[in-house]
């Protein structure tokens, strides 16, 4: 088994999390890795200096070992035209301020070797068969003896060169439905030659890969392989194949065996928002018992607590957070620290990391848009401290308050309703979505620590915040002030109130007002809309009412889509529930893990209807919309396009759809047909050069919080220079 590294440290919540270990020739400063993550700086010598300063971050941050993005060995493996690839001395040298700056931080770093396979997005890949994968359009031609040898070739060259740039291993990527994945599978591999035929065969191109790096690079030089536990595709590996493969990388000469869950075409999801955390770690586990090297855990595991379950209870050696370190990178030290309630958790949303990735941008994080902006973005001392008012406390006036008090000014935020939150808050509500709530959590934390009053039932107003009395005394008796006093909605699970220093203390005019109300939900002209089986989302969301056992959803963006899943799915699903809705099963029983999904019953019969011809939720985000697709369609979820809205009465919803008029009776309608900006605060002052309007009360999207907090962050920056 692994070796644990004996060395004085202070008492800490998280004692084996926080203890060294070696891997390999490699003694660790802990046991948390950085997983892989492309992130698009990969590509360009450019963009190296933010490849390093991002990497740097994380190492500074206390992370012990850091993965890089994949880097291909040969043309056919880039993943782009003109893809990443470690194949020239030139592209080694240029590699050494990347791992000058994570070694100056006592960290270590190792350079991920992916060959695409199948899956890249050019007319060059090649793979075991000529097949063609679902995510591309490009088909795979069937790699020759030639090529397989040239392949390996291929990949020691790189391993030889990322020692040369100064890394201090290799992570071999094996996992996710790349190459050695798509060699190692029947479902994509039924060659009868030396490299298929048989389970043992089929294994022999990453068998041979391991062995000849580890024969050129010798044994100071760390080999880790990221391995894949359960494919949860048809034809997929079994556990006893696995458990093979990993004992004969072992004797091959790999030092550490990352895990990987799940191909890209699954249809099992294993990295969005919904699927319980740390949900594989058992697997992780089961092989951690077959090797006598470390094993690390992956796979939704954003919490310092949960990391230590998995490694205490001696399911993996150590851990890899990806996205987690995106959000936070200083998760290590705040955990070290005792500071863990002040870790911005990865939501694993995806809206700015693996959807920019698949859209070919740049990756960043939705909740610390400072990802990948490192050199631009770092928070530095305000070259004049000023003092801001935030009006609204969603989330976008959240983390502007959190960014600016951060550079040194001096902000108060001041919220109409009873609680921080706002739109982000309801999305906090959706069965799958309960997450988010650890974003609110960590914006109330952080502005208690860094004394920033929040002023709750407080509905202050532009025009007020420029006079120091004014701002005191709002007047909460009108048809504005009505708004300010909603009570709290009930979304549960997002930390301590924030709020103790009074209005009252207000001494003098702010320097500059930062505007953040939010939206409110536009109300279509529908004869009937006010009928009382009427029910806006927020209403419904917040739990001031409640809907009956057939309901219509008009409006099926991504609000009508959550809020149809909110109808008719239970919150906090169970790791249980969650398999066997999926239909995930040990891979001891069935190929690639993967059984057939189990129906559950709806809470209610719901209606979704779109003015759109489009179908519903074309417009959802690339690696999560299908999962929300999949859900409705298991809800049975009636779905209606082109819809003309004709009027609501005690009958229900009268449409028109294909011409044809129908009634659609149902005990309520709920109305997701977007937002409107709140601007009901904004008073007169709109042109002033000091009032900053950002969030929803800038743009209406849909519920877009990866804009407002980007939006937010940029503005604390701009107003600190």
């Amino acid at each position: 088994m692994s070796t644990t590294v004996t060395t004085s440290t202070p008492p800490s919540a998280y004692p084996t999390l926080l203890s060294p270990i070696q891997a390999g020739p490699l003694t660790l400063r802990n046991r948390v890795m950085m997983g892989s993550m492309h992130t698009g700086f990969e590509e360009r010598t450019r963009d190296l200096p933010k490849l390093a300063a991002y990497l740097a971050r994380r190492a500074e941050g206390g992370a012990a070992l850091l993965v890089t993005g994949g880097y291909a060995p040969n043309v056919e493996g880039w993943l782009l035209p003109g893809g990443s690839m470690m194949a020239s001395k030139r592209m080694a040298d240029n590699h050494r301020r990347v791992t000058d700056a994570v070694h100056s931080h006592g960290a270590h770093v190792v350079l991920q070797l992916l060959h695409s396979g199948r899956y890249g997005y050019h007319p060059f890949i090649r793979s075991a068969e000529t097949t063609q994968s679902p995510i591309t359009p490009f088909k795979a031609r069937r790699m020759s003896g030639f090529d397989v040898e040239r392949t390996i070739r291929a990949y020691v060259r790189s391993a030889k060169l990322a020692k040369r740039a100064g890394y201090d291993g290799i992570e071999i990527m094996g996992s996710e439905g790349y190459l050695l994945n798509q060699f190692l599978a029947r479902a994509t591999n039924r060659r009868t030659d030396e490299w298929g035929g048989s389970a043992r065969r089929r294994m022999s191109l990453p068998i041979e890969i391991v062995r000849r790096i580890r024969a050129e690079v010798g044994d100071d030089f760390m080999l880790q392989y990221r391995i894949s536990l359960q494919d949860l595709v048809a034809d997929g590996q079994t556990w006893d194949e696995t458990e093979e493969l990993a004992g004969r990388l072992v004797d091959a000469g790999v030092d550490l065996l990352n895990t990987g869950i799940g191909w890209h075409e699954a249809r099992v999801p294993t990295i969005v928002t919904s699927v319980p955390r740390a949900a594989f770690a058992e697997l992780s586990g089961r092989l951690k018992a077959a090797v006598d090297v470390p094993v690390c855990a992956s796979n939704r595991i954003n919490d310092p607590g949960v990391a230590e379950d998995i490694l205490a209870s001696g399911q993996a050696d150590m851990v890899s957070l990806a996205r987690q370190m995106l959000a936070d990178p200083d998760f290590v030290l705040k955990a070290r620290d005792g500071r863990a309630d002040e870790i911005n958790t990865c939501i694993a949303c995806n809206q700015a990391c693996l959807d920019h990735t698949f859209a070919n941008k740049k990756v960043s994080c939705l909740v610390n848009p400072v990802a990948g902006r490192e050199l631009e973005l770092t928070p530095r001392p305000a070259a004049t401290p000023q003092r801001v008012a935030v009006i609204g406390a969603g989330v976008a006036g959240l983390a502007f308050a959190e960014a600016a008090a951060v550079r040194g000014h001096h902000v108060e935020v001041f919220e109409a309703s009873d609680a921080i939150g706002g739109q982000f808050r309801l999305a906090a509500a959706i069965p799958g979505k309960e997450e988010y709530g650890q974003t609110l959590r960590y914006f109330s934390r952080r502005l208690e620590v860094l004394g920033v009053p929040v002023h709750l039932g407080r509905r202050a107003t532009a025009d007020q915040l420029y006079d120091a009395s004014a701002a005191t005394s709002p007047d909460r008796s009108s048809a504005d002030g009505a708004i300010a006093d909603r009570a709290d909605d009930g979304v549960t699970d997002t930390g301590p109130r924030v709020g103790a220093t009074a209005v009252d203390d207000v001494a003098e005019p702010f320097d500059h007002i930062v505007y953040s109300a939010g939206v409110v939900p536009r109300i279509p002209e529908i004869p009937g809309i006010d009928h009382d089986s009427v029910i806006p989302y927020d209403d419904l969301l917040s739990g001031r009412r409640t809907a009956g056992a057939r309901v219509a959803v008009i409006g099926a963006g991504g609000i009508g889509v959550d809020v149809a899943e909110y109808l008719t799915r239970e919150p906090n699903q169970s790791l249980a529930e969650w398999r066997k809705s999926w239909g995930v099963v040990d891979p001891a029983d069935a190929p690639g893990g993967l059984g057939a999904p189990q129906d559950e019953k709806p809470l209610r019969e719901v209606h979704l209807l779109q003015r759109k011809e489009s179908s519903i939720g074309k417009g959802l985000g690339k690696t999560t919309g299908w999962v929300h697709r999949a859900e409705l369609k298991k809800a049975g979820v009636h779905k209606y396009v082109g819809v003309s809205y004709d009027r609501i009465d005690d009958e229900g919803l009268h449409i028109t759809v294909d011409g044809e008029s129908k009634v659609i009776g149902v005990d309520n309608i709920i109305v997701c047909t977007g937002q409107e900006s709140d601007r009901s605060a904004l008073g007169a002052g709109i042109e002033d050069p000091r009032i900053h309007v950002i969030g929803g009360a800038d743009v209406a999207a849909e519920l877009d919080a990866k804009r407002a907090i980007r939006q937010a962050v940029e503005l604390a920056a701009e107003l600190s220079k």
